[in-house]
Order: structure tokens, then C-alpha cells, then sequence
């Protein structure tokens, strides 16, 4: 055993039993290094990733291998999940340096831990343009030995890199609806209106982009808005992309059509899917749409929540050292399980015997299935009727396989991501589990994660460390803030603003301009990271500015609006340019540009009457809508709750634009109707930029 027997990561414990002589991050390896003279390799990867898997299983697992890293190099293994903040510095050098970026990741350091060499994979052997991992290791080691120039050289040159951090941010464009539409456009030209979604293979979800083309389809009227979200949440809904049998969303297909993923399943993806799925389903009522989003946040209540409430982060690509082994099937398992179900079975999910994966197959909708209704002479009732038998056959047999990894550490961010999500489903579909289990993981959150207001990255077994970054404040915050709008229960509200007050004390910087990615006290590395795009997730950045707008419209806080207009003005120019890259950052500037639409539920939230004005919110879809509820606030804290009165002592509802409101309701269908109407005339509310 290594040193990272002593990790609670459970990537970093898949590497315990290495020969390699492995550091975690931390003083110790650099002390060493400097004292030794001798260059770092740091290895970042994470515990769902399939070619960190093949990668250990050549190369870290061989007493070859392992003899020369621990002769040449002092071994770092980074959880990129545990410490993005090490992770987006590494791989802004990798990319430059090999024109992409992914995971495994191999970097080579000097002592100081600047970069002077890396890539990703590295096969035990020369092939396909490669170079194997030993010849790599004895060509950098002799480098850094006998040309040490060139490497101090390309260390100052990737030094270079991260001189962006440190410059003030600028004001790069107007925060106006004609940015929107430029970008907007920029989608459409990308969009795949064959396959959905946007590019080709690999093709990834992109949910934030969906979100910010559903919330111009509904500020603009724009049709191709909401096709574009219906088709592409359908085209990945009912490909191999979804988990036919067990619901939830896999990380992306290797292909353009949404039928081979990369199998391993992630917390965030499905965090963001259901998100957008419940927005989806406001706008359209599709019942697909719901039955899809709703098993998603099933599969993570069953499969990815813990006993104390907080969500895993992912599940493994492989299982039995198979990648997808546990989702493809035979058809002669079709036949054998689903007795006279088969033959229609097969046809939905286009089972043959020769397979479309490796021989077996990846379940997905082949055809529509109002055709394949048509086909066998029975009526769509009837064959939905088929299909939720077999699902609950194969999933009852599929119980029974051996099943892939589960990485159970609880990360902030995505918890938060998930926490919203979760609350958002209870809001809109009226579920009362999911309003319990939303319930449940914030107090987990809270209990476990936040301490004396600042948040912690990761909880495993009882265990918490290290702090948590400007992405785990602005993200639980939301979530915090997405269970008040669910429960209308002020201490949500009061742990959101406590959080958002402490983003901006310990991640904001007055000398740039700028939100950092990590804490003003956090370790010193080569640089202060400053991630400003959504790539998988949400940027720390976007999520702080939504929250900003959010906790100004609530509180009516200038000097919070002010801020987020500000950083998002200095993004103006990129979110244009490159849409694809600020989905969630492109949502927020559309909540600045267009206002809130803001709605005040005056009465006792255990009323009926208030409960049914609540549920009515949730029918409709509203982009940027803010919501606070509760008697009216004789302290007049919460601006939105301020100076309402109740109508003839019943629970009332205001439907407001800038604190402007229409007027007071006291039933479910006007409300719904008054919100209707404030949708339709968003895109002419004045934006409040501060």
C-alpha cells in the first residue's frame, strides 16, 4: 500500500495497491522534489473515467513501469473532482501544449511545480502516432538531466499562460437583447437538426445551451428555440445516450446520433438534464418529457443517494473490466424474460441478433412509437403498457449483473446542481418524495459541508475536506435558494444570503474585477485560477453572478446587482462569439437584460390555498423567476414580501416586474393566467443593470 491508502478519494484509493510510490498533492512532494532535484509527474484522472481505468491497469499496475516513475519522478495522483482548482491549471497547459485536453491526465512538473511537458493517454507500447508511457518517462527525465534550459525555457513560456488571471477584467460588450440574439444565432448555425444537439462525434448534452434556446424561444417567440430543445432532449432521451431500463442520462455518445454513449454516468449531467427537463416539460407538457425527467431523479433517490442524504457523484463506465457490460443486452434475453412482450419489446428498442454494440445491444427507441403502435395493430396506451412491464422485468434482471463502480464522495457543487434540480421536479410535477428528498440533502448539506458559512468540497465516510471552492458556495446557495422557493421556509433563505455573503468576501477581488475560483486564503499555487466558461458545469463565475441577480431581486441589494452586471459586461464580447462555451453564463445575461419575473405568495405555506397558488407556479414556464412567499414581512427584509397586503384574509399572489406588480390575485387560475401574460410581455420589461 501507498501513501494514498490514507486518501478517502475513491479514485485516489483505486491507485493505493500501485507499485508506484504515489503522493497525493500536498508539501510533502514538492519538499521532496526540490530537495532531490527532481521533476514531478502529476497524474490527474477520476474514479468513473474509462481510459484512467486502462491507462492504471498498463501502466501504473507494471513493476516495470512503476520501477522507472519511482527512479525518475516524484509521483503525484490528483481526484480532478476533489481539487478542480489543480485540474483546470494542468489542463489549460496540456491543451496548449497538445492542442486538447482530457482525462487521464500526464503532466510533468519542475520542483516549483510549473509545467514543462505533458499529454493525456500514454499505451504501454509505440501505436497510433504514440509514444509509449516508458519511453516518455526516460525522454523527460533525461531532458530535465541534460537540457535543462529548454525546460526552464518552456516552463517561463507556459508560465506565460496564466498571466490572463491576473489581468483586470474589462467591460467587452452591452448587456442588451441584441447579444442574446447574436448568440442565439451562433447556436443555430452548430444546431444538428437531423440528430439534435449540436456538432458531431463525440456529441455532448450541452443542457445549459438547451436552457438559454428555451428561454429565448420564450422572451422572442422564435420557434426553432423550443425545437431545438424539444428535438435534441427527445433525440438523447431515446437513444443509447438514456438508460432505457434504469432511467438517468450516460456522459456523452461517441457518435453524432445519440446511440453508443461513453457509459459512464455522472451527477451533474443528470442534474442539469432534469433541470431543463422539468422546463421542457412546463413549455410543452409532453408526457415523454416528464416520464423521462421524472425516472432521472428516480435513478438518483434508488442508485446515487446516500444514508445521511447527499448525492454520490458517479457511477462507472465498466464493469467485469467491460466498458458498458451492465446496460447492453442478447436477444435471447429479450425472449427468455419477456415472454409475449418480446417481439414488441425488440421492435421499440431495435434488439436484433447481431447487436449494435460489440454484438449485443444498446437499448434505445428505433422508431416512433406511435409507428411501432401502428405496426402491431395496438393503440399508444397499449404500447406504453408493454414497455413499463418490460422495463421492470429487464430492470429486476439487470439487479442481478455485477455492477459498475459507484464513486460515493459528496461534492458541494454538484450536490447543489442536483439539490435544484430535485426541488425544481418537486415544484413542477407536484411530487412530495422528491420535495422530501430535496428536503434531505440540503440538510446534509448544511449539516455536513458548510462551516461557519463557508463551504466544503467533499464528504466521504464521515470525512471532509478540502475547502470548498467558489463553484461549492455559488451552487449550494442555489440549491438553498431552490428549496425556499419550494418551501417558502425562511432559513433557506437566510443560509443562501449567509453563502452569498461569503462568496463575495472570499473569492471576489477588487484589483481585477473578478470572482477566482479559489478562496483569497486558499494554498498558494503557480497561479489563482479564473474559469470564466461552462463546460461541463456551470462555471464558478456564472453560478455567482445568477446568484447576485437572484439575491438582488429578492432583497432588492443594488451594490449585488451591480456586481453581477459587471461581470457579466466584461463577458459580453466571448458569450457572442462562442455560445456553446457560456450556456449557463448566457441564461444569467438573459435574466439581466430582461428582468425577473418576480412573484410574492402572501399567506401560511401549510394553507391549502396558498399550496394551491404555489402548485400553479410550477405549471407555468417562466424564465427568471424569482419567488418569495410567506405572511406579509412586517420588517419589510425581503423586499418582494414587503408592503403586500392579503385579500379578505385568503392567500394572495402578486405577479411583479421591478417590484411593479399587477393586481393581487387569490386563485390558482389567475395566477397561472397572470403569469402567462408576464411571459408573453417579458421581452419589454426594463432590464435593471445597476
Amino acid at each position: 500500500m501507498n501513501r494514498l491508502a490514507h486518501e478517502t478519494s475513491p479514485y485516489l484509493l483505486q491507485h493505493a495497491e500501485n507499485p508506484v510510490d504515489w503522493y497525493p498533492w500536498g508539501a510533502e512532494a514538492f519538499d521532496r522534489a526540490r530537495r532531490e532535484d527532481t521533476p514531478v509527474l502529476l497524474s490527474i484522472g477520476y474514479a468513473a473515467c474509462h481510459w484512467c481505468h486502462v491507462m492504471a491497469h498498463e501502466s501504473f499496475e507494471d513493476e516495470e513501469t512503476a520501477r522507472l516513475m519511482n527512479e525518475l519522478f516524484v509521483n503525484i495522483k490528483v481526484d480532478r473532482e476533489e481539487r478542480p482548482d489543480i485540474d483546470g491549471i494542468y489542463m489549460s497547459a496540456v491543451q496548449a501544449m497538445t492542442g486538447h485536453g482530457g482525462w487521464p491526465m500526464t503532466m510533468f512538473l519542475t520542483p516549483d511545480g510549473v509545467p514543462f511537458y505533458g499529454g493525456t493517454y500514454f499505451p504501454p507500447e509505440d501505436r497510433h502516432g504514440l509514444p509509449s508511457f516508458r519511453r516518455t518517462l526516460r525522454a523527460v527525465a533525461a531532458a530535465y538531466r541534460e537540457r535543462r534550459a529548454e525546460v526552464d525555457a518552456t516552463a517561463a513560456q507556459l508560465r506565460e499562460l496564466y498571466a490572463a488571471s491576473r489581468a483586470a477584467a474589462q467591460p467587452t460588450g452591452t448587456l442588451a437583447p441584441a447579444l442574446l440574439e447574436r448568440a442565439f444565432r451562433g447556436l443555430v448555425a452548430q444546431y444538428d437538426a437531423e440528430h439534435g444537439g449540436f456538432g458531431g462525434a463525440p456529441k455532448f448534452p450541452q443542457p445549459m445551451v438547451l436552457d438559454f434556446a428555451l428561454r429565448h424561444w420564450r422572451r422572442t417567440g422564435a420557434a426553432e428555440g423550443l425545437e431545438m430543445v424539444r428535438h435534441s432532449f427527445r433525440a438523447m432521451a431515446r437513444g443509447g445516450l438514456y438508460d432505457q431500463v434504469g432511467g438517468g442520462f450516460h456522459r456523452y455518445a461517441v457518435d453524432a446520433v445519440w446511440l453508443v454513449p461513453h457509459f459512464e454516468k455522472m451527477l451533474y449531467d443528470n442534474a442539469l438534464l432534469a433541470h431543463v427537463g422539468a422546463h421542457l416539460y412546463q413549455a410543452t407538457g409532453e408526457a415523454e418529457v416528464r416520464r423521462v425527467t421524472e425516472e432521472t431523479v428516480d435513478w438518483v433517490a434508488r442508485e446515487m443517494t446516500s444514508p445521511e442524504g447527499g448525492f454520490y457523484s458517479s457511477l462507472d463506465a465498466d464493469s467485469e473490466g467491460e466498458e458498458g457490460k451492465f446496460y447492453v443486452w442478447d436477444e435471447d434475453e429479450l425472449d427468455v424474460l419477456l415472454g409475449a412482450d418480446a417481439r414488441i419489446a425488440k421492435a421499440y428498442w431495435g434488439v436484433t441478433s447481431g447487436g449494435n454494440f460489440e454484438g449485443r445491444n444498446i437499448l434505445h427507441v428505433a422508431d416512433d412509437p406511435m409507428a411501432v403502435a401502428m405496426r402491431f395493430g395496438i393503440t399508444p396506451a397499449e404500447l406504453e403498457g408493454v414497455m413499463a412491464r418490460a422495463r421492470t422485468l429487464l430492470f429486476a434482471a439487470r439487479e442481478t449483473r455485477v455492477r459498475p463502480g459507484r464513486d460515493e464522495k459528496v461534492l458541494a457543487a454538484w450536490n447543489g446542481l442536483m439539490l435544484r434540480a430535485v426541488a425544481e421536479c418537486a415544484r413542477v410535477f407536484g411530487r412530495e418524495d422528491y420535495r422530501a428528498l430535496a428536503l434531505r440533502n440540503g440538510e446534509m448539506l448544511f449539516r455536513e459541508l458548510v462551516r461557519d458559512g463557508r463551504v466544503l468540497r467533499t464528504y466521504r465516510d464521515g470525512v471532509t475536506k478540502p475547502s470548498g471552492f467558489l463553484d461549492d458556495h455559488a451552487a449550494v446557495a442555489l440549491g438553498a435558494l431552490a428549496l425556499y422557493e419550494l418551501t417558502f421556509d425562511p432559513v433557506w433563505l437566510a443560509r443562501a444570503r449567509r453563502l452569498a455573503e461569503t462568496m463575495v468576501r472570499w473569492f471576489w477581488d477588487d484589483a481585477t474585477g473578478a470572482f477566482y475560483d479559489t478562496a483569497s486564503d486558499h494554498e498558494a499555487l503557480i497561479t489563482r485560477p479564473r474559469e470564466v466558461t461552462d463546460n461541463a458545469v456551470p462555471s464558478g463565475t456564472s453560478l455567482a453572478a445568477e446568484l447576485l441577480l437572484r439575491m438582488a431581486e429578492l432583497f432588492d441589494d443594488a451594490e449585488a446587482r451591480q456586481r453581477a452586471s459587471w461581470v457579466l459586461q466584461t463577458l459580453a464580447e466571448p458569450m457572442a462569439r462562442y455560445p456553446l462555451a457560456f450556456g449557463h453564463l448566457l441564461g444569467v445575461t438573459d435574466m439581466a437584460v430582461h428582468g425577473a419575473v418576480e412573484v410574492a405568495l402572501l399567506g401560511d405555506p401549510q394553507g391549502a390555498d396558498f399550496r394551491a397558488l404555489a402548485r400553479a407556479a410550477g405549471e407555468v414556464y417562466v424564465p427568471s423567476l424569482v419567488m418569495a412567499g410567506g405572511p406579509p414581512d412586517p420588517h419589510e427584509e425581503i423586499a418582494l414580501l414587503s408592503a403586500r397586503p392579503m385579500i379578505e384574509g385568503k392567500a394572495t399572489a402578486y405577479v411583479c416586474r421591478s417590484y411593479t406588480c399587477d393586481a393581487p390575485v387569490t386563485s390558482a387560475e389567475e395566477l397561472r393566467q397572470g403569469l402567462l401574460a408576464a411571459t408573453e410581455t417579458s421581452h419589454a420589461g426594463a432590464p435593471r443593470l445597476g
